[in-house]
C-alpha cells in the first residue's frame, strides 16, 4: 500500500504542476492585460478565449483517449507506438476542417455569445490568431496522452514549463513593449503552443526509438480495426467535452449580457476554477494511468487500491484548497487586477470560490476513473444529464439573482456531475469484483 502511495504521488505531482502551469496561462495573460486602463482588452480575451477553448477542447477526447488506451497496452505489456501513431494522424486530419469552420464561423459565434461592439471585435482578432496554433494545440493533447499512458509525467511538465515561459515572456513584451494589447496575447500563446508541440514530437521520437531498439517498424496506414478503439472511445469523449464546454461558453455568455464588469469578473473567477480544477487532476491523472495499467495486466487489487488511493489524495488536496480560499481569497484576486471596480465586485463574488474545489473534487476524480476503465460511454451520460436536467433549469429558475443565480447554477452542475456519476461508478465496481478481496 505505501509503495502504491509513493507511486500515486511520483504520478501526481508532475502532473499537478504542469496542470497549474495551464491555468497559469490564463493568469499571467489575465494579470498583464488587468493592469492595462481599458477593461475592454481583459473582456475580449475572456470571450475569445472561452470561443477558441471550445472549438480546440472539444478535440481534448485526443488526450484522454490516447491516455485511456496507452496505459491498457502497457499493462498488457504491448507496444504503445502503433496508438501515438494513429492518434497523431488522427490530430492532422482534423486540424485543417476544424480551421476552416472556426474561421468562417467565429464572429458569428462570438456575437451570439454577447458583449459590448468593442469587446467582441477585439475578440474576434484574438481568436482568429489563436486558432492558426489548431495543428499544434491538438498535437499536444496526443503527446501529453501519450506520455500520462505509459507514466511518464514529469515530460509534460516540462513540456509546458517551457511553453509557458515563452509565453509570459511574450506577453510582457508584446502587450507592453509593442502596445499589441490582447492580440500581443494571442501571438504569445500561438509561439508557445508551436514551441510546446516541437519539443513534444522530438521527445517522443527519441522515446519510440530507444523503445523499438534496432527493431524499428516501417510506418504504415492504419487499419480499421486499429482505428476502432480510438474512435469508439474518442466519440464519446467528444460529446461528453463539447457539453462541458457548452456549459462554460452559456456561462460566458450570460455574464457577458450583464455587462463588461461582470465578464472581466467572471473571467477572474473562472481562471482561478481552471488552477482548481488542473491541481486537482493531477490525482486523476494518476488514476488514469493506474487503473488502466491494472487492468490491462488483469490486477485487480492493484486496480481496487488505486481507486480508493487516488480518492483520497484528491480529497486532501480539495481540503487546503478550500482553506487556502477561505484565507487568502481576496487577495489571489488582487493579484489579477488592479483595476478598482472590477477588484471590488470580484470580492463581492469571492464566496463562491471558497468550496468550489469540494464542490468539483469527487467529479475530476471519478473522471480519471472511468477514463482508466475505459467507461466514456458512462461519463457522456452523466455530463449530458447534468447540463440539461441540473445546470439549465437551476440557471432559467434563479435569472432573478443576476450573477449569482449563474454561479448557484454551476454550483449545481458540478454537484449533479458526480451524483450521476456514482450509480455507473458502483456498477462497474461491481463487474470487476471490487468490493471483494480479489486479486
Amino acid at each position: 500500500m505505501l509503495q502504491l502511495q509513493k507511486r500515486i504521488l511520483q504520478l501526481a505531482w508532475p502532473i499537478m504542476l504542469s496542470n497549474i502551469t495551464v491555468p497559469l496561462l490564463g493568469l499571467v495573460d489575465t494579470a498583464v492585460l488587468g493592469h492595462l486602463d481599458e477593461v475592454s482588452y481583459l473582456g475580449a480575451v475572456a470571450l475569445g478565449s472561452q470561443v477558441v477553448t471550445l472549438m480546440l477542447w472539444s478535440f481534448g477526447f485526443l488526450r484522454m483517449g490516447t491516455t485511456s488506451l496507452s496505459a491498457h497496452a502497457i499493462g498488457a505489456g504491448v507496444g504503445s507506438e502503433r496508438i501515438l501513431q494513429n492518434a497523431l494522424l488522427m490530430a492532422l486530419f482534423i486540424s485543417l476542417p476544424l480551421m476552416v469552420f472556426a474561421f468562417l464561423s467565429l464572429e458569428n459565434i462570438i456575437a451570439l455569445i454577447g458583449g459590448s461592439p468593442v469587446v467582441q471585435a477585439l475578440a474576434v482578432e484574438y481568436a482568429n490568431i489563436r486558432l492558426i496554433a489548431t495543428p499544434a494545440v491538438l498535437i499536444q493533447y496526443v503527446l501529453i496522452g501519450w506520455f500520462i499512458g505509459r507514466g511518464e509525467t514529469k515530460v509534460p511538465l516540462l513540456l509546458l514549463i517551457v511553453s509557458n515561459s515563452i509565453n509570459a515572456l511574450l506577453d510582457v513584451i508584446l502587450v507592453y513593449g509593442y502596445g499589441l494589447n490582447s492580440d500581443g496575447v494571442a501571438w504569445a500563446t500561438l509561439c508557445a503552443d508551436y514551441t510546446a508541440a516541437s519539443l513534444g514530437l522530438i521527445w517522443a521520437w527519441r522515446t519510440v526509438n530507444k523503445i523499438s531498439g534496432k527493431e524499428k517498424k516501417p510506418f504504415h496506414w492504419p487499419s480499421w480495426q486499429e482505428l476502432k478503439p480510438l474512435i469508439n472511445i474518442n466519440h464519446q469523449l467528444f460529446v461528453r467535452t463539447l457539453c462541458l464546454l457548452s456549459v462554460f461558453i452559456f456561462f460566458t455568455s450570460q455574464g457577458a449580457k450583464q455587462g463588461d464588469m461582470v465578464l472581466a469578473v467572471n473571467a477572474i473567477m473562472i481562471t482561478l476554477l481552471l488552477l482548481i480544477s488542473n491541481a486537482l487532476d493531477g490525482f486523476a491523472h494518476a488514476a488514469e494511468t493506474l487503473v488502466g495499467q491494472s487492468l490491462g495486466a488483469k490486477n485487480f487489487s492493484r486496480l481496487r487500491q488505486s481507486i480508493w488511493l487516488t480518492g483520497a489524495n484528491a480529497l486532501g488536496i480539495a481540503l487546503l484548497m478550500v482553506l487556502l480560499f477561505a484565507w487568502q481569497g481576496d487577495n489571489l484576486l488582487g493579484l489579477l487586477t488592479d483595476q478598482t471596480d472590477v477588484l471590488a465586485l470580484a470580492i463581492e463574488y469571492s464566496p463562491w470560490l471558497i468550496f468550489l474545489p469540494l464542490i468539483g473534487c469527487s467529479s475530476y476524480w471519478l473522471d480519471g476513473i472511468f477514463i482508466g476503465m475505459q467507461a466514456s460511454a458512462q461519463m457522456r451520460n452523466s455530463m449530458l444529464l447534468a447540463a440539461t436536467l441540473i445546470f439549465l433549469p437551476v440557471w432559467f429558475l434563479t435569472q432573478g439573482l443576476g450573477n449569482d443565480g449563474l454561479w448557484l447554477a454551476f454550483y449545481a452542475f458540478l454537484l449533479a456531475r458526480s451524483a450521476f456519476m456514482v450509480p455507473a461508478f458502483l456498477t462497474i465496481l461491481n463487474k470487476h469484483q471490487l468490493f471483494a478481496n480479489k486479486n
